[in-house]
């Protein structure tokens, strides 16, 4: 298992993530554990705030909360000096809970209910992408209800596909979201909302995709974008003062996980919007994006306990977990892959290959295929690696599960950001009807 950030084998033969012995981490929380390496964390948002400044533009950089959104996590954020992107009321309310600034929120999503929007707008938030044509007189309409001018960008899709998943591929032409640039649709929403006397349009939105290992999809995209602000400006007289290229910026999950230091994405990105807007004579915008999975994603590692294992003879040894797809759907959903390790034993070399199997009561709950780790025991610990990014963010009570706690470790000192579940938490919305024979608690 590769090891991130701060990560290592201690002397005792365990694995340590910020200073903090994993099997101690284990005795005090207990299992699943979600633990973020914080170094790690700060250190990816200062890379790519560090990237755009030494590129002269103005800039904004977002954390895309949807990879993982607590309290804990929008102070880091916070801290840092970036911006917040939320898309729900969830998001929103977790942010404004952890003192989040609401003039550097962002609110994203392609179906924004009427609450949400009002809620956004009561709490002054600086800026919506607006998904649709629907909306956007929507917003339009609730802003002059409450006397407000706010500011959006219009989210477009570019037609660009990044090589990713078919399901986290966004930016092509069949897409739920945004206006479209082939149809035209992106020109009659720059029209639209230029007549809307409560918005304030400040420019452009585009995502590509997710888990990009290159930059020519980028700088693609920014060509797009530049060409399509030049068309609007000559046409309708609106010039753009914000570029917003998104996130998709990828990870390593395994060896064959090839991403690119932040700083090349950023000079790629900024180096495009310089040539495509400088050399026309266009002012040279404001240059936004998303970042989520590649600010969290590696800095997270879950802590199994292993339990029961199933030798078949000539197929496979499957190793049981306590924990599976209520704590980490992605190998379902995606099909996604990582790597693992024992905690407890990080120091010994792999012995067999086994096939790491979830408790849930489906037989696709299945977190790696074909792992090589030492001989494997119950009550051993195992380490999955990168789970920082839609692992607690996707997490369910499937089953009736509890979700994890989650810990931040640095400095060799270990914070709980978020409680286990309790069962009383996992009941707490029931109601029993009246009409229902009333029976004594057996717990």
């Amino acid at each position: 298992m590769y090891l991130h950030g701060t990560s290592k084998i201690n002397d005792q033969g365990h694995l340590e993530i910020g200073g903090v012995d994993t099997t101690k981490l284990v005795a005090e929380y207990g299992t699943p554990l979600y633990v973020f390496d914080e170094s790690l964390v700060r250190q990816r948002c200062r890379e790519f705030v560090e990237a755009f400044s030494a590129s002269g533009l103005k800039f904004q950089v977002a954390y895309a909360s949807k990879a993982f959104c607590v309290m804990a996590m929008c102070r880091i954020v916070e801290e840092e000096g970036m911006s917040l992107d939320v898309v729900s009321d969830g998001e929103l309310y977790t942010a404004l809970q952890a003192g989040f600034p609401a003039e550097r929120i962002h609110f994203h999503g392609n179906n924004k209910t009427i609450s949400e929007m009002e809620m956004a707008i009561d709490a002054k938030i600086g800026c919506f992408v607006v998904d649709n044509f629907i909306e956007l007189q929507m917003l339009n309409a609730i802003a002059a209800e409450k006397r407000q001018k706010v500011k959006i960008l219009l989210r477009i899709t570019p037609g660009v596909e990044a090589h990713t998943h078919e399901y986290i591929s966004t930016g092509q032409t069949d897409s739920k979201f945004g206006f479209d640039l082939g149809n035209g649709s992106a020109f009659r929403a720059v029209q639209d909302s230029s007549q809307l006397s409560n918005l304030d349009l400040l420019g452009i939105h585009s995502h590509i995709g997710s888990q990009i290992f290159e930059v020519e999809g980028f700088r693609i995209a920014a060509e797009k974008m530049a060409e399509f602000a030049i068309h609007v400006r000559t046409e309708l007289d609106v010039t753009f003062k914000v570029i917003n290229l998104g996130g998709g910026f990828g990870i390593r999950y395994v060896s064959e996980d090839t991403p690119l230091p932040v700083a090349v994405y950023v000079k790629a990105i900024t180096d495009a919007i310089k040539t495509n807007f400088g050399s026309n004579g266009y002012p040279l915008p404001e240059i936004w994006v998303e970042p989520g999975r590649s600010i969290v994603g590696d800095a997270g590692t879950t802590l199994y306990t292993v339990g029961t294992t199933k030798d078949i003879p000539g197929v496979r040894k499957y190793v049981a977990v306590d924990g599976g797809m209520t704590d980490n759907p992605r190998p379902a959903l995606y099909e996604a892959v990582y790597e693992a390790g024992l905690a407890n034993r990080a120091s010994e070399q792999p012995a067999e290959i086994v096939s790491i199997a979830g408790k849930c009561c489906e037989s696709g709950d299945m977190l790696i295929w074909d792992v090589n780790l030492p001989k494997v025991v119950a009550g051993d610990i195992l380490a999955v690696s990168s789970t920082g990014a839609y692992n607690y963010s996707m997490a369910s009570n499937y089953n009736r599960i509890r979700r994890p706690g989650v810990v931040f470790v640095k400095d060799g000192q270990s914070d709980l950001v978020v409680k286990r579940e309790s069962f009383d938490q996992i009941v707490g919305n029931d109601l029993i009807p009246s009409r229902m024979k009333q029976v004594s608690k057996t717990v």
